[in-house]
This record gives structure tokens, C-alpha cells and sequence, in this order.
């Protein structure tokens, strides 16, 4: 069974072996979990971008039309919304 040494700093190196199992690397997030027999697991923390689809619902099912986006333009001016505009290259 792989283990660990916890420095002075309260750190420890996850071995090798573990990190490629839980396919975790440098930079990713990892949790303590309690478990109900007093102990703990370590699980990822982080998540494929593929694992968020879906949980912001769309608004639309349609592209917006130059109509539409004419509009909006228009009601910001009529707020006094200001629009950012990239510089164009020369």
C-alpha cells in the first residue's frame, strides 16, 4: 500500500502511483471526504469542461437575428450603456 509523509508544513506528495490512478497532476484540486468510519478518502477535485454541459440552461434554440441585435444595441444607447469596441487592425 502506497504511503505518504506529512512535512512540517502539514504537506504531503501524493505517490506517483496514486495521482495517475485518481488521474489527477500538478495544478488540480483534490478533496478530503469524511467517511462513516471515522476515516477519509481523497477524491479529484476538478472537472472535464464536458462534465458542465448543461447546467446553464439556454435561452435560445435560435441564433439571433442582425434585427434583433440592432435592438438591443439601440436600447443600451437609450440607457446610456456605453460599448466597448475592439481596435481594427491595420
Amino acid at each position: 500500500m502506497p504511503s505518504a509523509k506529512v512535512t512540517s508544513k502539514g504537506q504531503i506528495t501524493i505517490p506517483q502511483e496514486i495521482r495517475e490512478r485518481m488521474g489527477v497532476s500538478e495544478g488540480d484540486r483534490v478533496e478530503f471526504v469524511y467517511l462513516d468510519d471515522g476515516g477519509f478518502a481523497l477524491k479529484p477535485a476538478t472537472r472535464s469542461i464536458k462534465e458542465l454541459k448543461g447546467i446553464i440552461p439556454l435561452r435560445r434554440r435560435r441564433p439571433v437575428t442582425l434585427e434583433e441585435m440592432d435592438d438591443a444595441i439601440a436600447a443600451g444607447a437609450a440607457r446610456g450603456i456605453r460599448v466597448r469596441r475592439r481596435p481594427t487592425k491595420k
